[in-house]
């Protein structure tokens, strides 16, 4: 079935290139690599550790640009190998490559632990000395970021003892449940998750019923592990945070975000407290759809006026291309290179993950983009969102391996920002008032499934990290109560939702991979809708500002990286706004 798809599609062979990184598994480079980290990790241990205070800052930085190079070499590794496992993870070979990076990597990085620590517990004269040196001023934001972890590190020999089990812990579970997912077939057809997800957007009822109950089946045949899977991580950050002393669960979360806690409370609240969005929305639809009641495999349901069209990949570049042209050319002429130097993997295949990414490699080389092109208009999004970041990362490379790396809650801009021009690019072009308000239904439930679906899947986590640390292990049956209530809370008496839906929660990659950060989702969504409006309001005037704010990367807070925008993330003033936009769509539906 995925053959044919990516036949009529024309996405058989848009698969990526990875030899910008290596040429195989057994490429020599990978050993010579491996064999300059660790010469080198030796030699700045040697020259370094337990003398940093006293280095003069000149040998300082290029200590640090020669601690970047080795991190450079390992992310360079660990993304070949990643990316070569994530499209074929019923392979061995690719999972035992994967594996085998891991343990490397931590057996070179167990050595620099040494720098984190020493740097972030230096008493501040020395480190003044050291962050007001002309030479260390590329790497000030960076430097000055770890310091603000010195009240949750341990000592070098248990921090040492943590790299060394990483790759038989945390990581080790979630390779199991990319495994796990890869594996699973669905139905009597023994389809993929991404092909009976798919479903879930089909006009006709009984197929929508019957992918969820297909979805249902096979997660359920697996839920015994799948809960397993998830008490450990739950428990691994638990035991995690206690040692670090982190206040809450979702304090490292934020530290990493580089946000206060009062932005993030200032976030959720303004989100929940406007659920009543969602509950009119799908009243809404229930009319439009000429339904009596809406259960959960109707939630994405087409209108009936909703333009029906299946999108080739050739028209999908196309129509993203000129979106993107249409706002700033030099986007558009990064999004080709993905197109053009086979940056992107595209067609369905057995043993590929579901879902859609965008991996930044390391600087010099490319990002690369995973997505699972089923043909419909949402995927173009999908397209169009993925590119989002890789445009992102692109220009963020400049800054280096240290600097490039962007806080989620600003990853997420770019590629909604992305998702919203390509969204107005539709929209010009349909010129049916019906049809007009049926792809503006859908763009709100994209909306809706990027702002209020993260936040009731934050106050999920909220209550499973808490309920674990409280209660101890959970069972699959209170993992399904919890996430029960906190998509009861969200939808009300909207929407029905159907003993089957209980156990939705254990596919979600997010809640394990990345523990908290489902909420950099509608802090990216409700930015973007501001950023946006500003756009509306500023012009041409406004694309160079928000050139220069993905060219930045991670180089500044998310604080400092906004103030040309003139935007205040800790006012829910702020975030009530963004929500207003959201209401004002609505409204013109209604």
């Amino acid at each position: 079935m995925s053959d044919t798809i990516n036949t009529t599609l024309g996405t058989t062979d848009v698969v990526w290139d990875l030899d910008a990184l290596y040429d195989s598994m057994e490429d020599e480079l990978l050993q010579d690599d491996l064999d300059l980290c660790t010469q080198e990790a030796e030699l700045i241990k040697e020259e370094c550790a337990g003398k940093l205070a006293g280095l003069e800052p000149a040998f300082f930085a290029r200590s640090i640009r020669r601690l970047e190079r080795i991190e450079v070499n390992l992310g360079r590794i660990d993304t070949y190998a990643f990316l070569l496992f994530v499209t074929q993870v019923k392979n061995s070979a690719a999972g035992a490559f994967m594996q085998k990076a891991k343990e490397e990597a931590s057996r070179i990085n167990r050595e620099l632990v040494f720098f984190e620590l020493e740097w972030a517990k230096m008493d501040q004269e020395s480190a003044d000395r050291f962050l007001q040196a002309d030479e260390v001023a590329p790497y000030r934001h960076y430097l000055t970021n770890i310091r603000r972890y010195a009240d949750h590190l341990l000592s070098r020999t248990e921090e040492q003892l943590l790299v060394v089990l990483s790759p038989v812990g945390n990581e080790s579970w979630l390779t199991l449940f990319e495994k796990l997912m890869g594996h699973l077939e669905f139905g009597e057809t023994k389809r993929s998750e991404e092909e009976v997800l798919s479903d879930l957007y089909n006009a006709e009822r009984a197929v929508r019923k019957n992918a969820a109950l297909e979805l249902t089946e096979g997660l359920g045949s697996q839920l015994h592990i799948l809960t397993h899977i998830f008490n450990t991580i739950l428990a691994e950050k638990m035991i995690t945070d206690r040692l670090r002393s982190y206040p809450g669960w979702i304090s490292a979360r934020n530290l990493s975000n580089e946000l206060d806690d009062q932005t993030v409370t200032a976030l959720v609240n303004s989100c929940t407290k406007r659920y009543d969005i969602v509950q009119r929305y799908y009243g809404l639809k229930k009319e439009l759809l000429g339904l009596e009641e809406i259960y959960d495999y109707d939630r994405y349901a087409p209108l009936p006026t909703l333009p029906e069209q299946q999108v080739s990949w050739q028209e999908c570049r196309k129509m993203v291309l000129e979106g993107f042209r249409s706002f700033s050319p030099q986007m558009a002429d990064i999004a080709t290179l993905f197109f053009e130097e086979n940056w992107i993997h595209a067609p369905l295949l057995e043993g590929k993950r579901g879902g859609a990414f965008a991996h930044p490699a390391v600087p010099d080389a490319h990002p690369y983009i995973l997505v699972n092109y089923t043909g419909n208009i949402r995927d173009v999004s999908t397209v169009a969102h993925e590119l989002g970041h890789g445009i992102h990362q692109y220009l963020a490379k400049e800054k280096g391996y240290f600097n490039s790396d962007t806080p989620l809650v600003l990853a997420e801009t770019a590629s909604v920002f992305a998702e919203l021009l390509i969204f107005h690019k539709q929209l010009e072009t349909i010129e049916n008032p019906e049809q007009r308000r049926a792809f503006t239904c859908q763009k709100l439930e994209s909306i809706f499934a990027t702002v209020f679906r993260q936040i009731s899947m934050n106050r999920f986590e909220d209550m499973i990290h808490t309920s674990r640390r409280d209660q101890g292990e959970l069972g699959d049956e209170e993992l399904s109560r919890l996430w029960m209530k906190s998509q009861e809370e969200m939808f009300a008496d909207s929407v029905t939702l159907s003993d089957h839906y209980k156990i939705w929660w254990s596919y979600i990659p997010h809640f394990l991979h990345s523990p908290g950060y489902v909420y950099s989702y509608a802090f990216g969504e409700l930015l973007v809708l501001s950023l946006y409006r500003i756009y509306q309001e500023e012009g041409e005037k406004f694309i160079p500002k928000y050139i220069q704010l993905l060219s930045e990367g991670g180089s500044q807070s998310p604080y400092d990286l906004l103030a040309p925008f003139n935007i205040d993330l800790k006012s829910p003033a702020f975030w009530q706004g963004g929500l207003q936009v959201i209401d004002d769509m609505l409204s013109s539906v209604e």
